[in-house]
């Protein structure tokens, strides 16, 4: 269960996030990861300087906290953001079993700088059919062949 917030920790993330953009690093975002009151992970945007659509600061710091802590859930941590989430950084809060996730900047703050997430959240409430980006499904009974393999094997690791 998730303490009283604490301010330092969201003032050490949005100094991450003006850092990066002082050093021409990436965007004006920046996160911590806390468990028992101590930093375990942190990260800054870093979309443009790795090519990689997915290292925003939340993904960044969420990577080195599990590196940090060598497990993949990270339950009895909190998140705290410069900003509030897009749509993928909330889904690694809940992925990663976050206890809680603190932010400084809104959606709509970070819309008025130019990011905006609207779109997204506009086309997760369409069906598949009416996105703007094409999706179907093939080889459905072939797919089901992973599934069956980890139902079946007695060396998975749930999660």
């Amino acid at each position: 269960m998730p303490g009283q917030p604490n301010p330092e920790f969201l003032r050490r993330a949005i100094a991450l996030a003006t850092q990066n953009v002082a050093e021409a690093r990436g965007g004006p975002f920046g996160a911590v990861i806390v468990r028992a009151g101590k930093i375990v992970g942190e990260g800054a945007n870093s979309v443009t300087a790795t090519n990689d659509p997915t290292a925003h600061a939340e993904v960044n710091a969420i990577r080195a906290a599990a590196k940090t802590l060598g497990t993949f859930t990270l339950a009895g941590c909190e998140l705290y953001t410069s900003c509030e989430p897009c749509p993928m950084c909330l889904a690694a809060a809940y992925w990663a079993r976050l206890d809680a996730v603190y932010y400084g900047a809104s959606a709509a703050d970070a819309a008025r700088a130019g990011f905006d997430d609207a779109f997204l959240y506009g086309e997760f409430r369409k069906n598949s059919n009416q996105r703007k980006l094409r999706s179907m499904q093939l080889l459905s009974d072939e797919a089901w062949a992973s599934f069956a393999a980890w139902i079946a094997s007695p060396n998975k690791i749930e999660y």
